[in-house]
């Protein structure tokens, strides 16, 4: 039988010289999940050996150990329908894996191995490696404009920052990175004190015991961490255009603010994101005002949160805890012909709300969504694990409990001052990506009105709030075309 306890969080933290931390979640449930998370990751990234914190997870996660080849780690996994994979991000490494309490024995002996005795074998070096660099190139260049625009927003809002660069590197320093430079940076950074050992679900008696007495094997200490320089943000509009051959007009824009989970006006900010700009809901403002009222591309969204691969899922993963963020604008693609008015677009209506804030309302409606969507971040028990890992890096309570609590005592009011206080719509970063690259830098340029084209005319009050917005200004700094080629080469 499992132990259960009143409190459903137990955290282990002793004195330096103790055995790794860790957090456990015991249930019920005969899924045993793992989450080996390490407080580095691309941020740690040596100058120079940029993606060797994503290219060291990758030989952990998906290659042999001492004793194993990948193939037959892999065959030993099939009949367990488990894994083992990597998530590496700037400030966050973490491996996650599930299994079924009967197959826990067998699991764990890969997993402790995998991670513990690595096998550093030159052919999986190689292969990984390219990997990486396909990732780069391939995957995200050549296959996914989307993700590219968000990708490339954070790079040029964190220029010459720790952020500065993808978290899989650039593609001159993985040419350069070597099998020492995993093998250095594994001995620099896995260390117990960088360490917290997540672990949920229906493990026998001592087991928990068991994995932290085998993770003391690594060697004690952590990383010497130098306080995070604040990036600055650009006068006017900073304009980046990737000149790429594709069919639609992609456009990513933001600016850094100095809230995260663990400042007061987190809550409120997430309220304002969630009205202005929720993840796939079709309710939010920026969708209604782009593709229900004008039918101008297929979704339109918001974050205050690094939110990756967001065209393929519906919520975030967890562990991706930064101490900097962006509030961020992710426009999907738009026809060429109204590329322009949809940037104006998202800037007026960003304008309006840092102007008008929100209605009494509106806060009442989006407040009562977020109590209820909250609960669906932690379906799972990895899930739930890992966002009580985010908790413990940001230093607040339980994820759910302390949002909801927030929310509950907030006022209309309350919002609308962190509105006033952390938006604007200028002094700001801008990513686009589209074929008539000197076209578009061109009509931004000359400041001329842009217009919509319809298939179906929308109602006159449409129309006539369009000439207002296809005149909206743009201020802008600096903007330069960007050959797509260019993009993560180094």
């Amino acid at each position: 039988m499992c132990r259960l306890l009143l409190v459903g969080l137990i955290l282990i933290a002793n004195a330096l010289a103790a055995p790794p931390e860790m957090l456990t979640l015991p249930s019920e449930s005969p899924l045993v999940a793992f989450r080996i998370l390490l407080r580095t990751g691309a941020a740690s990234d040596p100058e120079g050996k940029e993606g060797v914190a994503a290219l060291t997870a990758a030989m952990l996660s998906m290659a042999g150990t001492k004793e194993k080849t990948y193939d037959e780690i892999v065959e030993a996994l099939f009949p367990m329908a488990s894994s083992v994979s990597a998530q590496v991000d700037k400030e966050m490494t973490v491996f996650v894996g599930t299994t079924h309490v009967e197959n826990l024995e067998a699991y764990y002996e890969l997993l402790r191995s995998m991670l513990l005795e690595p096998g550093w074998r030159e052919d999986d070096f190689r292969r990984l490696k390219d990997e990486a660099k396909n990732y780069l190139r391939i995957q995200l260049r050549s296959n996914n404009e989307e993700e590219l625009a968000k990708e490339y927003l954070f790079l040029q809002i964190f220029e010459g920052h720790d952020y500065g660069h993808h978290s899989m590197g650039t593609i001159a320093a993985l040419d350069k990175l070597s099998l020492d430079d995993l093998k250095s940076f594994y001995a620099d950074n896995y260390l117990q004190g960088n360490l917290v050992i997540g672990l949920a679900g229906c493990y026998p008696e001592r087991f928990a015991e068991r994995v932290q007495t085998d993770f003391a094997k690594l060697p004690e200490g952590a990383t010497r961490r130098e306080p995070m320089a604040q990036t600055v943000s650009p006068k006017k509009l900073r304009i980046r255009i990737i000149e790429k051959d594709t069919r639609g007009t992609h456009i990513a824009l933001g600016f850094p603010i100095p809230v995260n989970r663990s400042n007061g006006d987190w809550p409120a900010l997430k309220l304002v994101q969630s009205y202005f700009g929720q993840h796939r809901s079709s309710k939010s403002l920026l969708f209604q005002k782009l593709r229900e009222i004008r039918g101008m591309n297929y979704g339109d969204y918001a974050y205050i949160e690094y939110f990756p691969s967001g065209m393929y899922q519906f919520k975030p993963d967890p562990n991706l805890a930064r101490s900097q963020q962006i509030f961020h604008i992710w426009i999907r693609p738009v026809e060429p012909r109204n590329g322009m008015f949809a940037l104006r677009i998202a800037l007026y209506e960003l304008n309006k709300l840092v102007e008008d804030g929100i209605s009494a309302e509106d806060f009442e409606a989006t407040r009562r969504f977020l109590g209820k969507f909250v609960s669906l971040l932690t379906q799972t028990q990895s899930e739930e694990l890992g966002y009580a890992l985010d908790s413990r890096f940001y230093g607040i309570p339980p994820f759910r409990g302390y949002v909801k609590d927030a929310w509950t005592g907030m006022t209309v009011d309350d919002v609308n001052s962190v509105i006033r206080k952390y938006l604007r719509a200028t002094d700001l970063d801008i990513v686009i990506i589209t074929k008539d690259a000197a076209g578009m830098r061109d009509a931004i340029r000359s400041g001329q009105a842009s217009t919509i084209e319809y298939v179906s005319p929308p109602p006159k009050e449409i129309l006539d709030e369009d000439k207002v917005i296809g005149r909206y200004p743009l201020d802008v700094g600096s903007i330069e075309v960007v050959p797509a080629s260019r993009v993560f080469e180094d």
